[in-house]
């Protein structure tokens, strides 16, 4: 599915296609109703249970994961101390891809993805090309010397200079490409408004 009509179909903004969310082309400035033909009318799915997966299948869109990796995240979520859903959502925020994007190294998950995939980056020194890896506090994420003269990261450096909106358990160095882990993510450091004890519900039945 198109990822405009998963904005649409979720009723809100994703933000899964970077600085389009922020223009006025975004879907759900031009046409903010559900896909089909029956998207202008009121949706019926107010049941506990459709609450319930309408929330699981935002928080997977918003993260870009399939719904075997996601129930991977939660069963380990499930195994460690803490509140389940909070630690659900911290699991899916340190993911390697989420981080890059999260650090304004990409303008969105998909193509932080794709340049993780394509070993553009480094962790502690050593090449990480696994998207789901998941960091932690001191871990160093950097754009590798070779692919600095890429089209793409020559002139990442000027748009990371101004960027304000990087997280507080994230720190950049905009000058060298380089990310650090400075502490775990908090609940309240996530983008997009979810109510994770929804899906622990969900998963529960």
């Amino acid at each position: 599915m198109d990822k405009c009509r998963l904005c649409r179909r979720a009723g809100e903004k994703l933000f899964l296609k970077g600085e389009r969310c922020f223009s006025q082309k975004c879907a759900m400035v031009r046409r903010p109703t559900a896909p089909g033909v029956h998207g202008a009318k009121p949706s019926r799915s107010g049941s506990e249970f459709g609450r319930q997966l309408a929330m699981k299948q935002k928080i997977k869109r918003v993260y870009g994961v399939m719904e075997r990796q996601f129930r991977c995240h939660f069963e380990d979520a499930s195994r460690r101390k803490g509140i389940v859903g909070n630690e659900l959502l911290g699991r899916l925020e340190r993911r390697l891809d989420n981080t890059v994007y999260r650090l304004g190294f990409a303008p969105s998950r998909a193509l932080a993805r794709q340049l993780v995939s394509h070993s553009c980056f480094s962790v502690n020194g050593r090449r990480m090309n696994i998207p789901s890896f998941e960091v932690s506090p001191g871990d160093v994420i950097t754009v590798k010397p070779g692919k600095r003269e890429k089209t793409y990261f020559k002139d990442l450096s000027e748009k990371l200079s101004g960027k304000k909106d990087i997280p507080k358990w994230l720190d950049i160095d905009a000058v060298k490409l380089e990310g650090k882990v400075v502490s775990l993510p908090g609940r309240d450091d996530v983008e997009v408004n979810v109510d994770p004890q929804l899906v622990v519900e969900y998963y529960s039945k």
